[in-house]
């Protein structure tokens, strides 16, 4: 009677490996594959890194008209530009940094062929006017910025209400009813033109940060590759005993 009844739990007891197994290689498979994409995101990133810095290091080349400019090669380079800037138009945008919360004190600046660019005079804290922009043909020297559409990671852009959290290029120039506006801003230095410091606006404010920590991912996925392995270990020995110990 044991070794019928043995017989047929047999074909269930095969069953229950042959899915287990499966789950088993697709588990570990997937987190390989996991910790395999991660690590390549890290050389990315890494890249990313480099190239950005050698932007940031690099002297100062005209800023991109529309046509030639591209994201992925022109975000953090060392850009200036020449025009001059439309006064009483400044756009405050809230801001924290080093110095305290404030804003960042955003003016367009009428280059030579007509087109308009956002220029970041910098930073300004609470209650404080912004000094004047200079009269005449001035050239701005900064950091070229991507615009930051929607708002603020809390809060929204309320241009009703002209209450901005982020520099959103788009809503910004709609706003001011500015025409053939740049799709970017620039980070104006630090005694650029228009941020002679002081009270402010203060330049050179900018914060080039990138998360990079596909490591600890890449090796968290390993791990839990690791630990499909050790299951499988301990489910194949108590599969084993307990065969050994049915005969």
């Amino acid at each position: 009677m044991n070794a019928l009844a043995e017989n047929a739990r047999r074909p269930g007891r095969v069953l229950r490996r042959g899915v287990l197994a499966v789950a088993g290689l697709l588990a570990f498979a997937g987190f390989l594959a996991l910790g395999n994409w991660q690590l390549e995101r890290r050389v990315w990133k890494l890249d990313l890194i480099e190239r950005v810095n050698a932007r940031v290091d690099a002297p100062a080349v005209t800023a991109p008209d529309r046509a030639r400019f591209t994201p992925e090669h022109d975000e953090y380079r060392h850009v200036s530009v020449r025009g001059r800037f439309l006064a009483g138009r400044d756009t405050r945008v809230a801001s924290a940094t080093e110095l305290g919360t404030g804003y960042w004190v955003l003016t367009p600046l009428s280059r030579i062929d007509g087109s308009l660019v956002l220029i970041n005079r910098g930073f300004v804290g609470q209650g404080v006017e912004p000094a004047p922009v200079p009269a005449g043909e001035v050239r701005v020297e900064g950091l070229l910025r991507l615009s930051e559409p929607g708002g603020g990671v809390l809060r929204e852009n309320e241009p009703g209400a002209d209450r901005w959290y982020s520099r959103d290029v788009d809503a910004l120039a709609a706003h001011l009813r500015l025409d053939d506006v740049a799709p970017y801003f620039i980070d104006a230095h630090a005694g650029a033109p228009g941020s002679p410091g002081g009270d402010g606006p203060v330049g050179g404010l900018t914060v080039i940060s990138f998360h990079n920590s596909h490591l600890v991912y890449a090796l968290t996925w390993y791990g839990l590759a690791a630990m499909v392995i050790g299951a499988a270990v301990v489910v194949i020995r108590e599969e084993r005993r307990r065969g050994a110990g049915a005969s």
